[in-house]
Parts: C-alpha cells; sequence; structure tokens
C-alpha cells in the first residue's frame, strides 16, 4: 500500500515538474529570441508636431488599434535619432526614421559613434523624405554658397536633418563655422524665419510639410535649389540620398526645385513577437486609403522594401512582404 502510495505521488510529482518545465520552457524561449511575448499596447515615436511623421504616426496607431485591436499612441519627438536611441532603451516599440540615420544607427556611424543600436529592425520604407531648405524670397539667398554667414538653423543636435545640413554644407565647400548655427525644431524654425531672427532653415521632411505651410500662409517662401552636379556629387559620396524635386505650386513656388531625399522608414524592436509585427505591418500597408495626409497616397506595399539598403527585416514584416510577392 506504501509502495502505490508511494508510486501515485511520484507520477503527479512528474506531472506537475513537466507543466512547471514546459511553462518555464515557453518562458526561456522568449529570452533567447525564440517564442516572445505578445504586446498589448504599442508606443509610436514620431517626430515635431509642424512636421510629418506626428500626423502620420496618429493616423497609423488609429489603423493598428482598429485592425488588429492593440492599443497604440503616436508620441511627438526628436524624430529619427532620438527615435533610435529610445527604441534602444527599450522606452517605445515603434518608430519612424530615416532611412540613412537608422543606418548610422545600426552601424554605430556618425552620431551613433560608440553607441551602436543593435535592438532594431525595419518594417519598411514609406516615401521620399525630402531636404527642403526653406527661407524666404526676400531674404536674398538664391544659392546654397549664400548661405555663408547666414544664421540659419540645421534642426536639433545629433538630429537627422543636422546630418543632411552638414553633408549638404560639406560638398558646396562650408562649414557650420560659416554660417551662424541654430539648432531648432520645424515649428521653431519657421517661427524664426518669419520673425526675422534666423534666416533660412534646413528642413527634412515629407512635402508638403504643415510648418512650411504655415509659413508660406504669412510670407512668400523660398526653397532654395541644390544644383544637378551638387546632387550628383553627394550621391556619389552618400549613396542614400537620392535626386527629388518639390513641384511648382508647393508652398506657393514658381517653379520646380530641385533638391535630394532620403526615405521615411518604419522601425520596430527586434524583441517584438513575429504575429504581432506581421499583423501591424499588414494593417499599416493595406490600409493606406484611411491616412488622409497626401503622403498617404506614397505608401505602397509594392515600394515598402526600396531603400531598406542593409537594414534587416523584422520577422513579422518579411512574412507579410513575401506573401505580397515584394522583394
Amino acid at each position: 500500500m506504501r509502495k502505490l502510495r508511494s508510486s501515485m505521488l511520484f507520477v503527479v510529482l512528474l506531472a506537475f515538474t513537466m507543466i512547471v518545465t514546459a511553462c518555464n520552457g515557453g518562458n526561456e524561449q522568449g529570452s533567447s529570441g525564440g517564442e516572445k511575448e505578445k504586446v498589448k499596447s504599442i508606443s509610436i515615436l514620431t517626430g515635431g508636431t509642424g512636421g510629418t511623421y506626428y500626423p502620420l504616426g496618429g493616423a497609423m496607431a488609429s489603423i493598428i488599434q482598429e485592425e488588429t485591436g492593440i492599443n497604440a499612441n503616436a508620441q511627438s519627438s526628436g524624430a529619427s535619432a532620438e527615435n533610435m536611441n529610445t527604441l534602444k532603451q527599450g522606452e517605445a516599440e515603434m518608430a519612424f526614421a530615416q532611412t540613412d540615420i537608422a543606418s548610422y544607427a545600426l552601424n554605430g556611424e556618425l552620431m551613433f559613434e560608440g553607441n551602436k543600436v543593435e535592438n532594431v529592425q525595419a518594417i519598411g520604407t514609406l516615401y521620399p523624405e525630402t531636404v527642403q531648405i526653406v527661407t524666404t524670397k526676400d531674404s536674398g539667398i538664391e544659392s546654397v554658397e549664400d548661405l555663408k554667414g547666414k544664421t540659419v538653423s540645421i534642426g536639433a543636435p545629433g538630429s537627422g536633418v543636422s546630418a543632411n545640413a552638414q553633408q549638404i554644407l560639406e560638398i558646396h565647400g562650408i562649414s557650420l563655422n560659416d554660417i551662424k548655427v541654430q539648432n531648432l525644431s520645424f515649428d521653431e524654425s519657421v517661427d524664426g524665419i518669419q520673425s526675422g531672427s534666423i534666416d533660412a532653415a534646413f528642413v527634412t521632411a515629407g512635402t508638403p510639410t504643415g510648418a512650411v505651410e504655415a509659413l508660406a500662409a504669412q510670407k512668400e517662401v523660398k526653397i532654395v535649389p541644390i544644383s544637378a552636379e551638387k546632387v550628383k556629387q553627394l550621391i556619389e559620396k552618400y549613396p542614400f540620398y537620392a535626386e527629388d524635386t518639390i513641384p511648382a505650386g508647393t508652398y506657393g513656388i514658381d517653379s520646380d526645385v530641385t533638391t535630394v531625399a532620403v526615405k521615411a522608414m518604419l522601425v520596430v524592436r527586434k524583441d517584438l513577437d513575429e504575429e504581432t509585427v506581421y499583423n501591424i505591418t499588414k494593417a499599416i500597408f493595406e490600409n493606406t486609403d484611411k491616412i488622409t495626409h497626401a503622403k498617404g497616397k506614397l505608401i505602397k506595399a509594392e515600394t515598402a522594401l526600396d531603400g531598406i539598403g542593409n537594414i534587416p527585416l523584422h520577422p513579422g514584416a518579411e512574412k507579410y512582404f513575401a506573401e505580397k510577392g515584394v522583394k
């Protein structure tokens, strides 16, 4: 009898141990890169309220919530570089970034030297991020060379805009010592141009950009062109740039303006589970008609891998694009 009780107790304990081990095994998989815990809410880092990321992020948060049931909220931020660092710290799940900045972060280059970001992967690219050198018609600034000696906003320190500004100035033989540098947000920049406290500002964002539109309602805006020769030199040195054109009529300008662009993209922490990221990717790219911002028309699954470069796709996004036949 005693042996029978001992045997039964052993069987019960063995079964209990197997159940506990199975549960712990699942947790261990999550911590070692296997099955990961599904999230119930996500924060989407965008940019300043006067840029393009912020309204797009709000629209995408609504789409994600409606289509997946995940509680999503868009947060204003210092944009690309700050967003990558915030994801590195694990303080948000998803973010907008420029492709050039994401590349710097993953490779530990420029503003990320000694601070490589290794826990972020791509969802996909969205639309061209146009580099706009904004001033007014009465400023007397006709070319990039005319910025010498002027008070110019180049965006927040360490931002993607700042990197763009320095690279473009460099191609024109201008250093930051040749201008009076101001590190302002888009909204602060256009306020400064309107008040006369600054002469020009670099703005890297999808066109039309809300802050620049607000300026155009008050002043005659001029977008400083980058010559075809300088565009070619810039792309040769920094291949993540592409030639772009701001069409006549944008901000009331009289003619097309030649400039350059990088790509806006969505990135996500790689520790999010595959199913969650698959559902988020699918929700966004199959409901772009719900995005009222003009850039919504440019967001397509078919072009979402353009400009990704060496930035790895999250497995959830990779699964979605494979199903769509996008390569």
